[in-house]
């Protein structure tokens, strides 16, 4: 898309340019990056033809979109749909910086606690309304209020007012300098609605400024995005994009190779295999990440010695290989590439059954404990692979795993509540760290009750991480996060994996990201 390839604004600079430093994108890696297992990736040689205008393109899904409703969008399936019906002020292009969005240009005060935005002229939604910067000081304040439970909430947690001018400039005055919330405003937890909007009216139908609008959306079967007319930008090549629900990704490998599918993004490196006809397989390494996530509020969990035990029992390499035949690289907290946790960094790197030993016995259950696990049974390929390969591994440290497999919907409901004593989890990893666990481990972050851990010492560490601008002190910071993270084991990080991007060959113009977003089905078309 042409707009997202316009000039980055000088205030932001540094920050972008941290944050896609040493970015892995599509198989290549720098050499202190390089993944465990080396990606397999067909790609074509020459340029991709432009698209031609019109058609249909039917991209396979396992799981129903759970929400229309940007701001609550948690689930993966329903938060990359969504991203092609709503924009947000800032976006990313397709090596992660951050670029023009519905702001086409920004400017930062010098003492940072204030940010300009000059809004594009002559957007509207899909009803036809005009978008001015009334809309943008609605939708920010409502996903501020705590009643309405946005997602994203603490990304605007140091936001203290917003004043509009005029029609085309909004200024979000901040509290103090906030250095990573303009790569943080990109997310579609963040979009722009119209301020005559509610959730109300937003659970049953669409009305965004992107390059899509909700056609139709049948249950358990498919959800149609038709082209907006009403889109700034330039129109998507496609007439409509179907989401197809079908029951897992081996289905949907099925109707590729039969040719009623024309895209799909499989976690399984097996199932991906397995299509045949002509069809391209793009492998991208994820900022996303896995995790057996420990509730630090619920059950046994409330003792850091058998979270140690726990975390000391694990070999996060052995999970993968069982799991995902090993495509993937064990990892640390954080996956943002200017700020990659080391995986090294820990207590207990490699697996150590003796520490885990001794640190169960400092928590009174020398004997053995059991503890309770959720898992989704179809969000993504591989959970409860990776949940019976974990159980497997805790049984010989002397504790029992109890898995609940639970239907993608109840799971969500379960984790969002932090109705959980641990959990097996895809988390989405963000290029900065601030946006990737800001909403989690500050004691005032509105996930806080998922993640079940803060202390006054996380609680500084994130008020200095998003006020400091220069980049090694910032790294610095984030590294400290990092450490208190692993010597706590909050969680217990498994390793990021790859996606496996299939598209038929009379597709072109999709680009996939290491973010997992689908925002380039804007410019996806048919030969």
């Amino acid at each position: 898309m042409t707009q997202l390839k316009q000039r980055l604004n000088a205030p932001l600079k540094a920050i972008a340019l941290a944050s896609s430093a040493g970015l892995v994108l599509a198989g290549c890696a720098s050499a202190t990056e390089e993944p465990t297992t080396e990606p397999t990736e067909t790609t074509s040689a020459t340029a991709e033809p432009e698209p031609t205008s019109g058609g249909s393109m039917v991209v396979g899904i396992t799981v129903d979109p759970d929400t229309i409703f940007p701001w609550k969008a948690t689930q993966f399936q329903a938060f990359r749909m969504l991203e092609n019906v709503y924009d947000t002020l800032t976006a990313f292009d397709a090596d992660l910086n951050v670029v023009p969005g519905l702001a086409e240009s920004w400017e930062v005060s010098d003492d940072g606690l204030a940010i300009t935005f000059d809004l594009r002229d002559g957007v509207k939604f899909s009803d036809g309304s005009d978008f001015d910067s009334a809309d943008v000081k609605y939708s920010y304040e409502a996903i501020q209020d705590e009643a309405n439970a946005a997602v994203a909430r603490s990304t605007l947690g140091g936001v203290t007012s917003i004043d509009t001018p005029d029609s085309d400039t909004v200024v979000l005055n901040l509290a103090t300098a906030d250095v990573g919330i303009l790569a943080n405003l990109t997310s579609v937890n963040l979009a722009i609605v119209s301020s005559d909007d509610t959730e109300e009216t937003l659970s049953t139908a669409t009305n965004g400024t992107g390059p899509f609008v909700l056609e139709s959306r049948t249950a358990g079967q498919n959800v149609v995005l038709a082209r907006n007319p009403n889109y700034w930008g330039d129109a998507t090549p496609l007439d409509t994009v179907e989401f197809r629900v079908l029951p897992d990704e081996a289905a949907i490998a099925a109707a590729m190779s039969a040719g009623n599918v024309q895209m799909a993004v499989f976690s399984d490196p097996i199932t991906a295999r397995t299509v045949t006809g002509d069809v391209t397989v793009n492998t991208t390494p994820q900022l996303s990440y896995h995790a057996l996530m420990l509730n630090a509020r619920n059950g046994s969990m409330t003792d850091k010695n058998v979270r140690l035990a726990i975390q000391c029992a694990i070999d996060r390499q052995a999970v993968l290989d069982t799991a995902l035949l090993g495509e993937g690289a064990v990892t640390g907290p954080i996956t943002s590439p200017a700020f990659r946790s080391d995986p090294n960094a820990r207590p207990c790197p490699e697996r150590d059954l003796a520490a885990a030993a001794e640190y169960l016995a400092a928590s009174g259950n020398a004997g053995g404990l059991e503890i309770d696990a959720i898992v989704a049974q179809n969000l993504y390929a591989g959970a409860v692979e990776i949940a019976q390969a974990v159980a497997a591994q805790l049984a010989e440290a002397n504790i029992t795993l109890n898995l609940e497999v639970l239907e993608s919907g109840t799971y969500i409901d379960r984790w969002i509540a932090g109705d959980f004593e641990s959990a097996i989890a895809l988390n989405g990893g963000r290029p900065d760290p601030d946006g990737m666990y800001g909403r989690y481990f500050p004691s005032t972050g509105n996930l806080n009750q998922v993640s079940g851990y803060s202390s006054e010492t996380m609680d500084a560490l994130f008020a200095a991480g998003k006020s400091e601008g220069d980049p090694t002190a910032r790294k610095q910071i984030y590294a400290d996060v990092s450490a208190e993270l692993e010597d706590n084991a909050v969680w217990v990080w498994l390793f990021s994996g790859y996606t496996y991007t299939a598209t038929s060959d009379s597709i072109t113009g999709f680009t996939p990201m290491t973010t997992g977003s689908w925002q380039y089905l804007r410019t996806t078309g048919l030969k």
